[in-house]
């Protein structure tokens, strides 16, 4: 599985799962484009240049159409093609749903839902071309099941997910599939910030493979889903948890 003279953008790939899916995207073979809101993407695109990967770093806001445009702009005015994107850039702070304001529920839409809507309206007159993969990042939060704290969460990612079936049959027909990831519990800076030991490990037990995910797990599934061993797959979501919701 290889993506000899493929490009793909990866969005929130300044660290995390992000990261992870660029790192192995790179690895077999892609040229890669690191989005993120923040200049830390650029530090890390030097990081995976260094290690002799075919990459660069475009920074913007997913929620911002103009910014999105002018990313895809660099990334095809270096490249001149754009096959695969992968839509992971998104936010899921907590807060109770009779604290949350509409402010707080607007944030995270814009960055999860629309954010995914806006990338992807911008590389269509590329993969529109030749083809192309979408793998949009959603959740087993509001996919699968549901997560106190996490109400605007669960519904932008189950936008995210009702967005990728309807994205399949519309772009099929310029060979363009379009499927998702929903990622269980993953280790990942921002979960290490968030969960203290005790929850850990509480968390590792309810799992039946008895461990986190990792980012490489989430790269390894994006991998699949971008390359042609997954031809005859789109409108689908692969779940990538241990396990944890067929119990």
């Amino acid at each position: 599985m290889t993506f000899e003279n493929k490009v793909a953008i990866v969005t929130g790939a300044a660290q995390g799962i992000g990261l992870g899916i660029a790192r192995e995207l790179a690895k077999r073979g892609a040229r890669v484009a690191l989005s993120d809101i923040s200049d830390e993407v650029v530090v890390r695109a030097k990081e995976l240049s260094d290690e002799g990967y075919d990459v660069m770093s475009v920074v913007g806001d997913v929620s911002d159409t103009g910014q999105v445009q002018d990313m895809v702009d660099d990334v095809s005015g270096r490249w001149d093609r754009i096959d695969i994107l992968v839509n992971n850039a998104g936010i899921y702070p907590y807060k109770a749903l009779d604290d949350m304001e509409r402010p707080d529920w607007d944030r995270v839409i814009n960055i999860n839902l629309t954010g995914t809507y806006n990338f992807t309206k911008a590389v269509l007159p590329h993969m529109q071309k030749h083809g192309g993969s979408i793998i949009n990042i959603a959740s087993i939060a509001g996919t699968t099941v549901g997560y106190e704290m996490l109400a605007h969460y669960s519904a932008s990612k189950a936008g995210v997910l009702g967005f990728t079936k309807a994205a399949a049959l519309e772009l099929a027909k310029h060979k363009i599939r379009v499927n998702a990831i929903a990622p269980g519990a993953i280790q990942t800076p921002t979960v290490e910030k968030v969960m203290d030991e005790a929850t850990r490990k509480q968390t590792i037990e309810s799992i039946p493979w008895k461990r986190m995910g990792t980012p490489e797990d989430i790269g390894k599934a994006t991998a699949f889903l971008a390359s042609d061993d997954s031809e005859y797959i789109t409108g689908q979501l692969l779940i990538v948890d241990g396990g944890l919701t067929d119990q």
